[in-house]
């Protein structure tokens, strides 16, 4: 465990302890992985974290996540030191928050709620401000039960970000009428994407989506490889909304490079739906940039994570490079042994000093140079969408008109051949 999580802060900060249970369940996250992730999220939101409480215990209990009488060796701290708040490792039930806070007399706030707040702090763009906000809400809806004093005894700070600063005691079909709202909003903003992104398609590029676990190094990447200057902090999803800037890959082909929220550990399946407009550039990509932090100690487990979420996007089987990054922290000796990991299509790199980067830009140039055949169609005129499709998803090389078709040569991706395989006149590669 991190001596931070012991040593009491003299920051002025809202003072905060984190508490999770030890199941004994055997598995690659342990108590203390999870609680130095907590802390670290805890710190971005702005908590100044005094202290940590553990207990083993084979399942949550019903009532208060931890037992009652760990509950009360809590609420003695949090009185003792004047803690502001109590975060919780999981999601907690409405009953056990409203238990908890009658207990504690403490405001309490889980980890969903926590990353809700950071998602809140990071927000730019509008469409990522409504979307951190459709999750709070979906949130928010099954905590407005019995007298909801969880809810009325907040009253600001962390976990109130966004529209916990509005009145909590809002009814449901209140809630539900934003919810719609907002998510009429979106649909919106998704047709306005879709148009630009359409319009990026007309001078076709092949598009890379940066993806990884928070604070692996993407938005660093995106800076050491474009003019993009977007933020990029030590911390836990410093960058929420996607930026997107043209490089020029060494086979002088150009390409689109898109920076993505980053992944964590078991994000809640709710916070994945939210933000499946913003991450439609992952799902629209050619191509998945896999960064990977190898410096952390638990790399191979936010892999894993980052999978899990990519599975629930149904991306998963996307043609995927992966960016072994930070290896200057490394020493010598521990960079040979990263080189030899089962990674396929992985390249060492230092997009802190732009280390391997080259050597990753020609492995992509090379699999683009291989992927790329041309085609030549002989399209009916009632198959316009065939037309649409090419000229979205490809670069058309000559278009001419017969009487019945129209005959077009254009070089596309391999995987698309299959979309346009019974119009094919013939074909080879470049």
């Amino acid at each position: 465990m991190k001596k931070a999580l012991h040593e009491i802060s003299t920051n002025k900060k809202e003072s905060a302890v984190l508490v999770a249970i030890d199941t004994g369940a055997t598995g690659s996250w342990f108590p203390e992985d999870i609680l130095d992730e907590l802390n670290e999220l805890a710190q971005t939101a702005g908590a100044d974290v005094t202290k940590c409480f553990v207990q083993r215990r084979k399942k949550p209990d019903v009532a208060y996540y931890v037992g009652e009488g760990k509950a009360e060796e809590i609420r003695e701290y949090c009185i003792d030191n004047s803690i502001d708040m109590i975060i919780f490792a999981e999601e907690l039930s409405p009953g056990q928050k409203r238990n908890l806070e009658e207990k504690t007399e403490t405001k309490i706030i889980d980890r969903t709620e926590l990353i809700l707040d950071v998602f809140a702090m990071r927000a730019r763009s509008k469409e990522g401000k409504l979307q951190v906000e459709l999750a709070q809400l979906n949130y928010l809806l099954p905590q407005l039960s019995g007298k909801g004093t969880v809810l009325s005894r907040l009253g600001g700070g962390i976990g109130t970000r966004g529209p916990g600063e509005t009145k909590l005691e809002t009814d449901r079909r209140h809630i539900r009428n934003r919810i719609h709202d907002i998510e009429q909003e979106i649909k919106e903003l998704r047709k306005h994407r879709q148009l630009h992104r359409k319009s990026r398609r007309s001078i076709p590029l092949a598009t890379i989506a940066l993806v990884g676990y928070t604070n692996a190094g993407k938005s660093t990447f995106l800076n050491a490889s474009t003019d993009a200057e977007v933020l990029a902090e030590n911390k836990l999803f410093a960058t929420l909304d996607p930026t997107t800037r043209q490089i020029t890959l060494p086979n002088n082909h150009t390409v689109l490079l898109s920076d993505t929220v980053g992944f964590i550990h078991n994000l809640p399946h709710h916070l994945v739906a939210a933000f499946k407009a913003t991450l439609e550039e992952v799902a629209e990509a050619d191509i998945l940039l896999h960064v990977v932090d190898v410096s952390h100690p638990k790399y191979p487990e936010q892999i894993e994570a980052v999978q899990n979420v990519l599975s629930q996007l149904d991306i998963s089987d996307r043609k995927t490079f992966t960016a072994l990054n930070k290896i200057d922290r490394l020493s010598f000796g521990e960079r040979q042994i990263k080189k030899t990991k089962d990674i396929p299509d992985s390249y060492p790199i230092s997009a802190l000093t732009k280390e391997g980067i080259p050597e990753l830009m020609r492995g992509i140039s090379s699999y683009l140079d291989r992927e790329r055949v041309t085609v030549f169609l002989r399209i009916p005129y009632d198959k316009g969408d065939v037309v649409s499709f090419i000229h979205n998803h490809g670069q058309v090389l000559l278009q001419k008109f017969e009487k019945d078709h129209t005959i077009i040569e254009a070089k596309i991706m391999r995987y698309d051949i299959d979309h346009v395989s019974p119009f094919i006149d013939r074909k080879f590669e470049d």
